[in-house]
């Protein structure tokens, strides 16, 4: 596992597509699936990451085997998720089911659920935003997650952006200028971060839209999430998203098609290969 702070992994649009996926040498995949333990806590756009994660596995000929996933209830060869993972471990009164609650609770709930013996495996870490315009990344979030850092130097945190809204991203505080501020951190400090704002807001072709929302809805570019999607068929192009493993189909929230979440899943997989030793290179 390559100890937190030693290398920079930006998540992003060009990094989430199926040909960087199938790159990434089953060594470090097969690693990543049994060394690693996540802990994720997230609310409904969140959903994006683990509903594509969990529906990953029906994909293609193998994938059940080379993404094994399990959710709360970890099994031998498969990738120990536990979703919704610390909620139950915030201070009494206090709403941390995502960041966007409160802005501060996630210091103190990811403490408690790490300093449970119950929970001793854990060495991945992630929060998601709901809606990330107007919060005080810079005063709260950033330094809360160094304070983490600092604090258990044996688990890999990782950072997220927050979705697009439409026709709203780009101003003080809005979803661009925080993903702005929380990358250029990660940059300057050799962290993790899966880029939300960025998978949202650009198509499969790499073409940036700043107007889009969270569902590849652009006022000027139409759903080009939708758009290609319907120009391929499921096994050819894209996978359906599960609430489960083995569960049953749906979209990650908030969408209308399963490209938005594909592409996280195969965004957070490129980030658990590189902690699990990889560094990029075939």
């Amino acid at each position: 596992m390559i100890i937190p702070g030693s290398t920079t992994v930006i998540a992003d649009h060009t990094i989430a597509h199926e040909d960087i996926l199938r790159s990434i040498p089953d060594e470090y995949i097969n690693a990543a699936r049994n060394d690693l333990h996540i802990a994720y806590q997230h609310t409904s756009h969140g959903t994006h990451v683990s509903r594509g994660m969990f529906g990953l596995p029906d994909y293609k000929a193998g994938d059940d085997t080379r993404f094994a996933i399990s959710n709360n209830d970890p099994q031998d060869d498969k990738l120990d998720f536990r979703d919704y993972a610390m909620e139950a471990y915030a201070e009494s009164g206090v709403d941390a089911s995502d960041l966007s609650r409160n802005e501060t609770a996630f210091i103190q709930a990811t403490r408690n659920y790490l300093d449970d013996p119950d929970n001793s495996e854990i060495n991945v870490i992630m929060w998601s935003w709901c809606n990330i315009a107007g919060h005080d990344v810079a005063t709260n979030y950033l330094p809360g997650m160094q304070t983490l850092i600092n604090e258990y130097p044996s688990v890999a945190f990782i950072f997220m952006t927050g979705h697009a809204n439409q026709n709203a991203n780009v101003g003080d505080g809005n979803p661009k200028n925080q993903a702005d501020l929380i990358i250029n951190y990660c940059e300057e400090n050799k962290f993790y971060c899966l880029d939300y704002y960025g998978i949202d807001t650009h198509d499969m072709a790499g073409n940036y839209w700043e107007d889009a929302g969270d569902d590849g809805n652009s006022s000027t570019g139409g759903n080009y999430y939708a758009d290609w999607q319907n120009s391929h068929s499921v096994g050819d192009g894209y996978f359906e998203n599960r609430g489960a493993p083995g569960g049953s189909v749906t979209y990650g929230a908030h969408n209308t098609q399963h490209i938005t979440a594909n592409r996280k899943a195969y965004a957070m997989w490129y980030i658990l290969a590189t902690i699990a030793g990889w560094d990029g290179e075939n």
